[in-house]
């Protein structure tokens, strides 16, 4: 059973990797300190981990936040010296177990034990085709038109960097003009293609084709430094093709 450890203090890693070396079966195949550095782990490699040891408080990216990036998560097992969020972690199905700070042998082998009883259930089938009647979004369209001063004003849609609502208008800022249209937020991305635009702040859709620099809880997009919510975050991660 391969397990990675992701957790930012180095202390931590090395008790929870001697631990894990009293199972036999228990292969740990990689260490990181960050969120960030396990992420890019998991899109390199192919074989990913049975099972996941996950710090909840991080500098980067909290426990709850990575798990939230991850298409179909392996068995995940809180370690933390934070009592507060266990009810919040079997809200998860992948979470499989809560440990907290300082843990002990005994609870920590116990804890691996219902990993790998989950690890042998039977998953149930599931249909990977969209249901007929279920409404898919289309990203056929290239281009839209805006009514800006009695003059319908053509729009094409990969030219669009940003989105930004403004009270009852929004500005929408493209590779060499802006417009400013009375709309709303929710109607333009609408009309948005979901393979290239994302909502990643109340107040903003962004083009993720175009984002030049990520530091902290924001990007950079041509001249623009454009905020990313917490709760927007994990998507826009998963969005990226990291190396």
């Amino acid at each position: 059973m391969n397990s990675i450890i992701i957790d930012d203090e180095t202390l931590a890693r090395t008790i929870i990797s001697q631990m894990a070396t009293k199972d036999p079966e228990l292969n740990v195949t990689g260490e990181f300190s960050s969120a960030i550095q396990a992420m890019k782990f998991l899109n390199e490699e192919e074989t990913k981990p049975d099972l996941i040891f996950l710090d909840i408080h991080m500098p980067d990216f909290t426990g709850f936040d990575f798990i939230k990036t991850i298409k179909n998560p392996p068995a995940v097992i809180l370690v933390t010296s934070d009592k507060n969020f266990a009810i919040e972690a079997f809200e998860y199905d992948c979470i499989v177990d809560y440990l907290v700070k300082p843990i002990t042998e005994e609870r920590f082998l116990k804890a691996v034990k219902k990993a790998k009883a989950k690890k042998d259930e039977t998953p149930a089938t599931v249909s990977v085709s969209a249901s007929t009647d279920e409404k898919q979004p289309t990203d056929t369209a290239n281009e839209f038109y805006v009514n800006i001063d009695r003059r319908l004003i053509k729009i094409d849609i990969p030219t669009i960097n940003i989105v930004e609502a403004k009270g009852d208008y929004i500005q929408i800022k493209t590779e060499t003009k802006n417009y400013t249209v009375h709309s709303t937020l929710k109607k333009i991305e609408e009309k948005l293609p979901s393979s290239l635009f994302l909502k990643v702040h109340r107040t903003y859709i962004i083009n993720t084709k175009k984002i030049i620099d990520i530091e902290d809880n924001s990007v950079l997009i041509g001249k623009d430094v454009v905020p990313v919510s917490r709760a927007n975050r994990p998507e826009l991660m998963k969005r990226l093709n990291m190396l």
